[in-house]
């Protein structure tokens, strides 16, 4: 549905985008991250048609793209980051939607408006003037007038800002049941435990560049040098910190009251290996667990250690 070829955008000296190289097939949930200022709004405008690339092509529904040619356009929807208000503040929410509504000829439009309003949580101020609504609110009816047409893809810059957990909620089950109909999505967001939640596929832009374009659990695997088990004891002995850092396979281990934290290499199942150990030890474990490994975690900044690990040149040395 969506491919683009060494695309790139400078403006000026200033490299934007540079060369990459993206595929999204049809019906999948594609999450393009990054920290703010990485590339990935300029990414958005040009696959948008909104501003012409510098080099490179782009690839919408199996044909080079022509942002003149209205009926491919007509095939998208677009969440922008910033919200409707501006020029539309004297509408009321649902004439906002009939606005963008009869602009696309949308059959049966009431009831289309009406579906969308309950699904988004705006059905009881559907007549309030949009100038009123907060800003979460604005997120919410930008999303609905997104889908009014029915799009084939949908665009969606950082789509649950200004939200609070309810309406967040609300618009990541929107966005899984969009997608189970069979709606190709592009999520461009920093906020990764989001797009862990919902994203099949993922791409990671840094200061212009592609650097991963993977599965998230292959992304995962890349990221997580370790892991950590946590081990509720009876009782965990003073000393016993010092003398468990002496096995090969624990990497870090630290203590608190009766609960033993270690940190193990990501590849394998030391459980059983732990539960020996202690039990050697005179210890009784009552628990033992795998934490799970949260993408945000992994990558909640940047840092140049990480890029040489996504480029495949390993961390620092």
């Amino acid at each position: 549905m969506i491919k683009t070829i060494d695309l790139t955008k400078r403006y000026g000296y200033f490299t934007a985008v540079n060369h990459i190289n993206i595929t999204i097939p049809q019906g999948e949930i594609y999450g393009f991250l990054g920290p703010n200022g990485a590339g990935k709004t300029s990414t958005i405008m040009m696959l948008l048609g909104i501003t012409e690339p510098t080099e490179g092509e782009i690839f919408l529904f199996g044909e080079k793209y022509d942002s003149s040619k209205l009926e491919l356009r007509k095939r998208i929807g677009v969440v922008p980051e910033k919200h409707p208000k501006g020029m539309w503040k004297w509408m009321t929410a649902r004439e906002y939607l009939l606005f963008f509504g009869d602009l696309f000829r949308v059959p049966a439009l009431s009831k289309r408006i009406t579906y969308l309003l309950e699904q988004t949580g705006l059905l009881d101020v559907e007549q309030k003037r949009i100038h009123s609504l907060s800003r979460g609110m604005l997120q919410k009816l930008s999303i609905a007038r997104a889908l009014l047409h029915d799009p084939d893809i949908l665009f969606l810059d950082e789509p649950i800002s200004g939200l609070d957990p309810i309406g967040i909620k609300m618009i990541r089950d929107l966005i899984l049941s969009e997608n189970r109909e069979g709606r190709t999505i592009f999520v461009s967001s920093h906020l990764l435990s989001e797009i862990e939640k919902i994203c099949d596929h993922v791409g990671i832009i840094f200061n212009g560049n592609l650097l991963a374009e993977d599965t998230m659990k292959n992304l995962f695997s890349k990221l997580q040098k370790e892991k950590e088990i946590i081990v509720e004891l009876e009782h965990l002995p003073e000393d016993f910190i010092a003398k468990i850092k002496e096995f090969t396979f624990i990497i870090d281990a630290s203590g608190e009251g009766n609960v033993l934290t270690l940190k193990v290499p990501r590849e394998g199942d030391f459980r059983r290996d732990i539960s020996k150990l202690l039990i050697h030890q005179g210890l009784v474990p009552l628990k033992i667990e795998e934490k799970a490994f949260s993408l945000e975690e992994a990558f909640t900044t940047i840092t140049q250690d990480n890029v040489r690990i996504l480029a495949g040149l390993g961390g620092k040395k």
